[in-house]
C-alpha cells in the first residue's frame, strides 16, 4: 500500500493568483502530476486547501485530485470552509488501508491559527480506534507536537496533552501526520511507553522558514508531497521536492529531523 500525503495548497477562485513566492495553482498542479507518476494507492490532503474561502478554489482543487487514478481524501485546515469543502467531498471519519486504518480528524477552530480537537472530537475518535486494533495512522491539519519553530508552535494543536493521553490506550496508533507548518519535518513521541512516529510534509504552495523564532518564509525551499509505504505492520517514508514548479522536475530529499519533539 503507497499513501501519498499532500497538504497546504492555498488555491484561490483565480487559477493565475499568486502567493508570497509563486502561483498555487501551478505548483499545484506540478504536485499532482509529480505524485501520479508515484502511482499511489491513496492521497490524502491535511488541510488548508482554500487561501480565499471560495467554492471555486474547491472545486479547482478537486478537479486536480480527480485526475490522480486512485481514492483521494482530504481534511480542513485553519483557512478552510467546511461546507464548501463537503460540498466538493466530504471528509470521511475514517479510511481503509487493507492492512492499515487511518483516521482523518478536524482540528480546526473557525476564526483561530490555532488547533483543537476538543472532548467531542477525542471521544469520536477513541470510538473508531475502539472499532478496529489493525495498525493505524492519524492524519490532521495541526501539529500535535513541537515542530521547533516558536510563532508555529503557538498555533499547533492547543490540546495535544489530550490528544496524547487518549492515544496512550491505543497501541495500534504507529503514526500520526500533520500539516500546517509548511515544512518537512520528522520525529517521534514517546507515549505510554511506546513510540509513535510524527511527520509533517512540505506544502503545494509556499514553504517556511524551520527554525524560525517569527514568521519567514523559506524562498530557496520547493513545494513537495511524502510518500508513505504501508507494508504489513511496518512503515517507511520519504519526501519528494517538485523542484522546478512549473515543468514538474523532481528531486528527492531525506527528511529533515527537528530536536525538541
Amino acid at each position: 500500500m503507497k499513501l501519498i500525503q499532500m497538504t497546504d495548497l492555498h488555491l484561490h477562485a483565480d487559477p493565475a493568483a499568486r502567493s508570497r513566492t509563486g502561483v498555487p495553482f501551478s505548483r499545484l498542479q506540478a504536485v499532482v502530476a509529480a505524485a501520479s507518476a508515484e502511482q499511489p494507492d491513496a492521497v490524502v490532503v491535511t488541510g488548508d486547501i482554500s487561501q480565499d474561502e471560495t467554492a471555486a478554489s474547491y472545486a479547482a482543487a478537486a478537479r486536480l485530485l480527480d485526475t490522480l487514478a486512485c481514492p483521494w481524501h482530504w481534511l480542513p485546515g485553519n483557512h478552510d470552509r467546511l461546507e464548501r469543502m463537503a460540498a466538493e467531498r466530504a471528509p470521511p471519519a475514517a479510511v481503509d488501508l487493507g492492512g492499515w486504518r487511518m483516521l482523518l480528524l478536524d482540528t480546526q477552530v473557525p476564526g483561530a491559527p490555532y488547533g483543537r480537537l476538543g472532548v467531542r472530537k477525542l471521544a469520536a475518535m477513541a470510538t473508531q480506534l475502539d472499532k478496529d486494533r489493525r495498525p493505524t495512522l492519524i492524519a490532521m491539519h495541526h501539529p500535535p507536537v513541537a515542530v521547533g519553530a516558536a510563532w508555529m508552535d503557538a498555533i499547533g494543536l492547543a490540546d495535544c496533552d489530550a490528544f496524547w493521553r487518549t492515544l496512550a490506550g491505543y497501541p495500534q496508533v504507529r503514526t500520526v501526520l500533520f500539516g500546517h507548518a509548511h515544512q518537512t519535518f520528522a520525529g517521534q513521541r514517546q507515549n505510554a511507553g511506546r513510540t509513535v512516529d510524527v511527520y509533517g510534509c512540505p506544502a503545494a504552495a509556499d514553504q517556511f522558514l524551520p527554525g524560525a523564532t517569527h514568521f519567514a518564509v523559506d524562498p530557496d525551499a520547493s513545494p513537495g508531497y511524502r510518500v508513505l509505504a504501508l507494508d504489513g505492520g511496518h512503515l517507511s517514508t520519504r519526501v519528494v521536492r517538485v523542484c522546478d514548479a512549473y515543468s514538474g522536475a523532481l528531486q528527492e530529499k531525506a527528511a529533515r529531523p527537528v530536536p525538541g519533539v
